[in-house]
């Protein structure tokens, strides 16, 4: 069975990450920790949670990176859940054997959306 231990954080596409702090902050109350680009993933804002959890918005740098690409392909909505495991190896080759199609290697691996429903779940091992 795998082991996975819960929710660490959610990745939300928005097309637009300023009217997406707009909703997060002023529409549903969260407070916005911070901001940030990574040219792999695109602009990010981030909502810290009172359990240690955070959602994270992110916006496209181009349409042509995989963020534009999912919000052509999707349009706005959740993009990624965030999983802790105790073991990834056990928890992969668990996930593996029951069916599901694995992406990446090492510390940090996702479930492939067409394994999950339509999203892409990502699985790290959560430090005690």
């Amino acid at each position: 069975m795998s082991q996975l231990t819960g929710v660490d954080h959610v990745v939300i596409r928005v097309k637009d990450l300023d009217e997406g702090i707009k909703t997060y902050r002023d529409v549903l109350g969260l407070t916005l920790s911070r901001t940030g680009e990574n040219p792999a993933i695109g602009k990010q804002a981030f909502f810290d949670l009172p359990d240690g959890g955070f959602i994270e918005l992110v916006a496209p740098l181009s349409a042509d990176s995989a963020i534009g690409k999912a919000l052509e392909r999707s349009g706005e909505g959740v993009h990624t859940i965030a999983m802790a495991v105790e073991d990834m190896d056990k928890t992969v080759a668990d996930l593996k054997a029951r069916g599901a199609t694995i992406l990446g290697g090492g510390p940090v691996q996702f479930v492939h959306p067409k394994s999950a429903h339509g999203v892409l779940l990502q699985l790290f091992e959560k430090r005690k």
